[in-house]
C-alpha cells in the first residue's frame, strides 16, 4: 500500500506538493480548532454551572469574584450583565451587556475555521489545473510520437494527469468535513451563551436578588444603609 501511494504521488508531478502543503495546513487548523472548541465547552460548561449556583443561592458578590477571577468566555459574559447589576442598572441593560460580551467571544470562536472551506477549494483547483496541465503536455507529446504508440501514450499520460484531480479531491473532502464538524460545534457553543443568558436573567429578575454591592460614599460608609437584609450580601 505504501508503495502504491508513493507511485500514485510521484506519478501525479508537481502539483502534487501544493496539494500536500495545502492538506497539512488545513489538518494542522483542524486540530487546533478542534480542541481550542472542546476545550472551551468544558471549561464554559464548568464555569456556568459554579455560577448558576452561586447566583441561585443569591451569593451574587461571590459569582461577581467568581466571573472576574475566571478567564472563560462564559464567566465573561456573565460577569459583565453581574457588573450592570452592581450598579442597580435596568433588566434591558444587563441583557445588552451580556449580549456585547457574546459578541465579543463569537470572533475567537469562529477564528481560523472558514480557511478550512477556502483550503478545501483550493486543493479542488490545484488539482483541476494541474490535470489540465498534464492533459497539455500529453498532447503536445503524442503529436510528435509514432502513429502505433499514440492511443498508448496518450491513455498513459492521461491516466497520470488524473492523479492531480483524485488527490486534490482527497484532500478537499476531509477538510470540508472538518469544516462542517467545526461549524456545528461552534453553533453549539454559541447556542449554549444564549441559553446561559437567558437563564441568569431568568435568575436575576425572579424580583428575589439584587444588586452584589452597595454603592459606597466617599468616606466609606454605606450609601444604602437602609436597605434591607435581603438586599445586602455578606
Amino acid at each position: 500500500m505504501i508503495e502504491t501511494a508513493m507511485r500514485f504521488f510521484q506519478e501525479g508531478g508537481f502539483f502534487m506538493y501544493p496539494i500536500s502543503i495545502v492538506l497539512v495546513l488545513g489538518l494542522i487548523v483542524a486540530i487546533e480548532r478542534y480542541v481550542y472548541l472542546s476545550a472551551q465547552k468544558m471549561t464554559n460548561r464548568k464555569d456556568f454551572r459554579q455560577l448558576h449556583q452561586k447566583i441561585g443561592n443569591k451569593d451574587l458578590k461571590g459569582a461577581l469574584n467568581y466571573a472576574q477571577s475566571s478567564g472563560s468566555a462564559m464567566a465573561g459574559m456573565i460577569g459583565s450583565g453581574l457588573l450592570r447589576l452592581a450598579r442597580r442598572q435596568s433588566r434591558e441593560d444587563i441583557e445588552y451587556a451580556m449580549e456585547e460580551g457574546l459578541l465579543e467571544v463569537m470572533p475567537r470562536l469562529e477564528k481560523r475555521t472558514q480557511y478550512l472551506a477556502t483550503l478545501a477549494n483550493v486543493s479542488t483547483l490545484m488539482g483541476l489545473l494541474g490535470t489540465i496541465i498534464g492533459l497539455i503536455a500529453a498532447f503536445t507529446a503524442v503529436a510528435s510520437a509514432d502513429p502505433a504508440q499514440k492511443a498508448s501514450l496518450l491513455s498513459q499520460s492521461i491516466s497520470v494527469a488524473m492523479n492531480t484531480t483524485a488527490f486534490g479531491l482527497m484532500s478537499a473532502i476531509p477538510l470540508l468535513m472538518f469544516h462542517s464538524i467545526l461549524q456545528t460545534k461552534t453553533n453549539e457553543i454559541v447556542d449554549s451563551f444564549e441559553m446561559a443568558g437567558i437563564k441568569v436573567l431568568n435568575l436575576i429578575s425572579d424580583g428575589q436578588i439584587t444588586a452584589p454591592t452597595a454603592a459606597q460614599k466617599p468616606d466609606g460608609s454605606s450609601a444604602s444603609a437602609a436597605a434591607s437584609p435581603a438586599g445586602s450580601v455578606a
